[in-house]
């Protein structure tokens, strides 16, 4: 039972540091600045996984020519190849993109564009993340979700929710661009901030630790589904939602050199 499908778009323009993996050939309108290798490759990730899309064969482009797809049906899990992470085992199934780009400490601004179609139908109580900041061989610290209609912000900073913000509304989403931007300090200490911008309308912005110490950050994105079986609970007891296992998303990640100071609050 395929559940829904996605569809990113991603620019990176920021300096390249150490990255482990094989990374994906992604083209200049796609992508620059960082390079990205899929998580937890294996034989499970299907060709349709990810792809890359033309505007000219009807695919929503936000900037360009192409987008990258995105699209994870039932079953799609696998695990990391030391064998110490299995999604199978955890009620999980994605196709995500890991980037290369890592960062230790000090600012760094961030950008995508994320588009839904307007029969998109939300799937919680599954959690759906749609991009993540993770951690190198650590926990996920700040999440950005599908989750009860909108987009939403988990801070997992302290490996738990901290906060939980709502920074667009389903009527919001449905059938049109948003435009994301974030600004953070990444840091250990109270020094850190973590501010977020949509549609130009600064959303969120908190000052305080963003990171744990020692560790190096990373930018995540796709479909990642978390407790798969909370949906096939809701599904077997409510005869109505058994129509919803199809479903589409569409994302569009622009990180910008950025020159303007009206986003230096």
């Amino acid at each position: 039972m395929k559940i829904f499908l996605g569809i990113l778009v991603l620019t990176l323009l920021f300096c390249n540091n150490g990255f482990a993996g094989k990374a994906v050939n992604l083209p200049k309108d796609v992508v620059s600045g960082s390079k990205f290798k899929k998580s937890l490759t294996g034989s499970y990730y299907k060709k349709y996984g990810m792809q890359v899309v033309d505007k000219k064969d009807g695919h929503p482009v936000r900037a360009g020519k192409k987008s990258i797809r995105f699209e994870v049906r039932a079953g799609d899990c696998g695990k990391d190849k030391d064998g110490g992470w299995s999604d199978c085992d955890t009620d999980r199934e994605r196709h995500e993109l890991s980037g290369k780009y890592r960062v230790s400490k000090g600012e760094r601004w961030y950008a995508w564009s994320i588009y839904l179609p307007s029969d998109f139908i939300n799937v919680h109580p599954t959690s759906t993340m749609l991009a993540q900041f993770h951690q190198e061989r650590k926990h996920v610290i700040w999440m950005f979700k599908n989750k009860r209609g909108g987009y939403w912000l988990e801070n997992y900073v302290p490996e738990y929710t901290v906060e939980n913000i709502k920074i667009l509304t389903k009527e919001q989403m449905l059938g049109k661009w948003n435009d994301i931007l974030v600004n953070v300090n990444w840091s250990h200490k109270d020094d850190g901030f973590f501010k977020v911008w949509a549609n130009d309308k600064l959303v969120y912005d908190f000052k305080g630790k963003t990171k744990s110490k020692g560790v190096k950050t990373y930018f995540k994105f796709g479909i990642y589904r978390s407790w798969i079986s909370k949906w096939h609970d809701r599904v077997k007891y409510s005869s109505e939602e058994k129509s919803l296992s199809n479903n589409s998303i569409t994302f569009s990640f622009v990180f910008p050199a950025l020159t303007s100071s009206k986003y230096t609050t």
